[in-house]
């Protein structure tokens, strides 16, 4: 036992040695805490390698200081992009070099030449962003756009959806600098043969000459055994090395997949930016015959030609935020569905195109009166935003795979093969087959047009008999591949869960040759090993992200999780729904992830806290992790925007795990002062109130800000919202003409407490709507109702479900009559739709919540009912409107904009934003103030400052207008505000009664 102590002692001492020198030598960051090497020990395929340490260089002058450390202590390096990697390329136990935090840069732009230079690390959405506004774009256009780092496009050799016209990432590829293993640096481009065997003095001419040695001495054995689709991404590229006029070596580093060299910068080829284009979504009752006819759609020359089965499209419906997209092009019950993309030079060039394929269909023997062998026909979709939902959808088909609330997942290890076109319909029959053989079924989508479809068995991992169902599907797969000519490896590349067929698929010849080349860039074996040559086997167990032995430790929740499978009463299922596929690492578009964009951090984006809490609750980071300081400290940013449950495609709701982790926090460690000013606000408001000038003093007096920073980290650049003494308490508790429509006014604790106006307001358009407008008090005949949101944030449940007893005794009798409850703050009125349910699920509750609507919900959908009578008057303005998180979580941001539209006069425009970065007391933290503002300057504080001095900022959360005030200096009105200032303009022009 001594010993054993001693060797982890020693252990410790020389990781905190080596992070010591790295942190010397570098300036950017250095990870060894086992929380951080936890979060970089899985990538987005079913392994976890737990790495030695992580280095996130600020520069690549860091990135090449850290691997000549890593070499001199004996450690592997790896290089990581945005860890999606699905056949765990990015995982291994030494020194992970993280390239997308801060090497991610355009070095160069040539708009003429239509060419750019950048570094490893840039994202393929923020790449086009920037070549946008010179009519150019990157168009390998991978389905995990927002977060493939063009170093790991280049490491997998990335296709994307549209390689039909455009090819791969190596035909896109100009030139590539790298760093060797022992630290030379290089240029690989064109080079001739002449050039390798004559220029003495040309650097790494020693290394090319040997490599286009080896690609002519192979090259009889290349062509026989490389398989003739374009859709090869398996091993190394030895055809680039075979003899031609000029040989690209920067095509034998793509696809390398890290195991060759370290990438410095990128040089690609540049596209025009599509112009107008078209979709032809063409039905199938056979999914056999979607696949036999793709051989022929493709000879109209599309640039695309997208498979989605039945079973993504069953998933989608259930996925509310694919639903509308497929109730709009989906037609009856298919079995299949081949998006046919067109991108002709104008658009009557497109629509012919369409009628083309509408003829094809015809012709081949398809029609919607058909039976079900040949029903089927085309939906045309010209409308471009109809065409970005079904790009969303189908682009999101991984994820829509993996939202499966069951044990079993669709599982990557057949994911790419492609075979030749003619082959598809039956290859995909006899997968299904083998898929029966073994007890499961598969997803399949994606590339119909190359032969590439993303195939994916469900399976349980956890379970022996399906690992071993597992390694029989790829061992009959990749004989049927074999047998078509085809490639076992299409897009996703090698990495751990391919490479070891290699063998079968190239014969011995080719893999010794592989490994040749490996041996001679790396003869120490340290970058990335274990990937494309002398790999593990692909069902070791030991390397699983669930190995085994794993179980999840016996953990007492506060939420309903039973929607989901495993322990804990679900949580464990619902922690598990994280598959790493990253989309909560998007740079711009919806709101997830506002903490990971203000810092870039692996911990601080849902994908990391997610896999910090998988590892917590089985036990892998020590006792009581689940409360520990480092789990606070994963948690510390995450504002419960509850983005992640509405935007990430498998539903990882990280603001209700938070909860969790606040209770467990509370219960081992008790409540900071800060914690307790906030839950129990709504307890001492009313007292606060009657004393409103000394609660407000803390305001105006540096010294008592000094003091509230230092004593309950409340930061002293914050102004708090100020209490007043007319809160908002109604003489009676109904106003409204009597025989008016019923509806009941929730007046929630900040909006009743700091701005009466924004109830008065609601109030009066209301009223003067007609309504019978019910302000009720609570059953109990104490202070005024709260949802409990307070107590939620410090992790008091048992207050919050107190308070919400009251919501629901006091509201059951207006909800059992089917009276609406109406309230103003998203993040009080929302509670009612959400976390009431996972608190407490008898029919009163559940009634309550049914009947739970915003202000603006509310009032759009009487106006479609025709219900709505207002008397709006003109405002001749703009309206700049910023959405609450949790309105555009629950789809309730789009009654905002529809309700503001319905007044005379005023122009609506929505700021694209993510979280305004106050999010209830998250904003007035000390140690969270700082990203607090760098999320609202992210796009929200500009907008707000370019808005024209008599614009309208209109913003319906609490939290949201304080923070625009703050930032701007701008006020910001709730939208009954504006609608009142609409009465009273229309009250003003109203002609006088005589």
């Amino acid at each position: 036992m001594a010993q054993q102590k001693a060797a982890t002692g020693n252990a410790i001492a020389q990781d905190s040695a080596l992070a010591a020198k790295l942190s010397r030598a570098i300036s950017g960051d250095v990870l060894f805490n086992p929380f951080d090497l936890g979060r970089y020990a899985t990538d987005a395929s079913f392994y976890q390698i737990k790495p030695f340490g992580v280095v996130v260089p600020r520069t690549m002058d860091d990135a090449l200081r850290a691997m000549a450390i890593a070499r001199d202590d004996g450690r592997i390096v790896t290089p990581r992009g945005g860890g999606t990697s699905q056949c765990g390329q990015t995982v291994n136990n030494g020194i992970v070099v993280d390239a997308s935090k801060y090497l991610n840069k355009i070095i160069s732009l040539d708009v003429e030449k239509r060419t750019c230079v950048v570094e490893p690390g840039i994202v393929l959405d923020d790449l086009n962003r920037q070549l946008k506004k010179h009519g150019l774009w990157f168009p390998v256009d991978v389905s995990t756009a927002s977060r493939a780092t063009i170093g790991g496009m280049a490491g997998n050799n990335s296709c994307g959806g549209r390689s039909l016209r455009y090819g791969t990432m190596r035909d896109n590829t100009i030139s590539m600098d790298a760093a060797l293993a022992d630290g030379t640096l290089l240029h690989f481009g064109e080079i001739s043969r002449d050039m390798a065997w004559q220029n003495t003095e040309m650097p790494g001419r020693d290394l090319f000459r040997d490599m286009l040695a080896l690609g002519e001495r192979e090259a009889a054995e290349i062509a026989t055994r490389f398989p003739h689709v374009q859709r090869r991404v398996g091993g190394y590229n030895l055809d680039a090395l075979t003899p031609q006029p000029v040989n690209n070596m920067a095509h034998l580093l793509v696809g390398s997949e890290g195991t060759l060299a370290f990438t410095t910068r990128i040089e690609l080829k540049l596209w025009p930016l599509i112009g107008s284009k078209v979709f032809g979504v063409c039905h199938f009752g056979s999914f056999y015959q979607a696949m036999d006819a793709t051989q022929h759609l493709v000879k109209l020359k599309p640039i695309a030609v997208e498979l989605v089965d039945s079973t993504m499209v069953a998933l989608g419906r259930d996925i509310a935020m694919f639903r509308p997209t497929i109730e709009a092009v989906v037609k009856g019950e298919p079995e299949a569905l081949l998006v046919v993309e067109f991108a002709e030079a104008d658009q009557a060039a497109n629509l012919a195109k369409l009628k083309q394929l509408g003829d094809l269909m015809g012709d081949l023997g398809f029609g919607w009166d058909q039976p079900k062998r040949k029903w089927g026909g085309v939906v045309d979709v010209v409308e471009p935003a109809l065409q970005a939902a079904i790009t969303d959808f189908r682009t999101s088909g991984l994820n829509i795979m993996m939202s499966m609330k069951q044990e079993g997942k669709p599982v990557s290890f057949v994911e790419d093969c492609a075979v030749p076109l003619p082959h598809l319909a039956d290859y995909t029959e006899r997968l299904n087959k083998v898929f029966e053989k073994h007890s499961t079924r598969g997803t399949m989508y994606a590339h119909a047009s190359e032969g590439c479809l993303h195939v994916r068995p469900v399976l349980n991992l956890k379970l022996d008999k399906d690992v071993k169902a597992m390694r029989a599907i790829a061992e009959e797969a990749f004989a049927m591949v074999r047998e078509y000519k085809g490639s076992h490896s299409g897009e996703h590349g090698d990495g751990i869960v391919r490479s070891e067929f290699h063998a079968q698929m190239f014969g011995p010849q080719i893999v010794h040759a592989f490994e040749e080349v490996k041996e001679r860039f790396d003869p120490d074996n340290t970058l990335n090993p274990g990937k494309i040559v002398h790999p593990p086997k692909m069902d070791d167990r030991s390397l699983f992200r669930y190995v085994p032995g794993y179980k999840i430790e016996n953990i007492k929740t506060v939420m309903d999780w039973s929607a989901y499978p495993g322990a804990a009463g679900g949580f464990q299922g619902a922690v598990e729904m994280c598959n790493n596929n990253g989309a909560c690492r998007k740079l711009e578009g919806g709101v997830m992830c506002p903490s990971y964009r203000a810092t870039r951090n692996e911990k601080d984006v849902t994908r990391g806290r997610a896999n910090t809490l998988r590892l917590a609750i089985s036990g892998q980071l020590g006792p009581d992790a689940l409360s520990s300081d480092s789990m606070m400290e994963t948690m510390k940013l995450c504002v419960s925007c509850k983005a992640c449950r509405h935007e990430c495609p498998t539903g990882v709701d990280m603001a209700k795990m938070k909860i969790e982790v606040l209770a467990a926090r509370a219960a081992k460690h008790g409540l900071t002062l800060r914690d307790r000013m906030v839950g129990y606000l709504p307890h001492y408001a009313s007292l606060a109130s009657r004393f409103a000038w000394l609660a407000n003093l803390r305001n105006r007096s540096q010294i008592l800000r000094w003091l509230f920073e230092e004593v309950a980290g409340i930061s002293a650049a914050r102004a708090l919202p100020e209490f007043r003494r007319d809160v908002f308490a109604p003489a009676d508790e109904a106003y409204g003409p009597e025989g008016g429509r019923e509806v009941v006014l929730f007046a929630d604790t900040f909006n009743r407490a700091y701005e009466r106006e924004n109830l008065d307001a609601a109030l009066r358009v209301l009223v003067e709507g007609g309504y019978r407008v019910h302000l009720p008090r609570a059953k109990d005949g104490g202070r005024a109702l709260c949802c409990g949101r307070t107590f939620l944030s410090a992790g008091l449940v048992e207050n919050a479900k107190a308070e919400l007893k009251r919501v629901v005794e006091t509201l059951i009798p207006f909800a059992e009559r089917g009276v609406p409850v109406v309230g103003l703050e998203p993040s009080c009125l929302l509670t009612l739709r959400d976390e009431l349910l996972s608190l407490r699920s008898d029919d009163a509750a559940k009634k309550v919540s049914a009947h739970a609507l915003l202000f603006e919900e509310f009032l759009v959908r009487e106006a479609e009912t025709g219900q709505l009578k207002l008397p709006l008057g003109a405002i001749e303005k703009n309206a700049l409107v910023h959405g609450h998180c949790h309105q555009k979580s629950f789809g309730a941001f789009a009654p905002v904009e529809k309700i503001l539209r319905l007044v005379p006069g005023l122009k609506v425009e929505k700021i694209e934003s993510s979280c305004c970065g106050m999010a209830g007391a998250f904003g007035y933290g000390a140690e969270t103030y700082d990203v607090s503002m760098d999320m609202a300057e992210a796009s929200l504080l500009p907008a707000v400052r370019k808005a024209a001095d008599d614009a309208l900022i209109v913003a319906d959360g609490t939290s949201c207008r304080h923070q625009i005030r703050d930032g701007s200096g701008r006020g910001a009105l709730h939208v009954a505000r504006v609608l009142a200032i609409s009465l009273d303009n229309g009250a003003a022009k109203a002609p006088a009664l005589s």
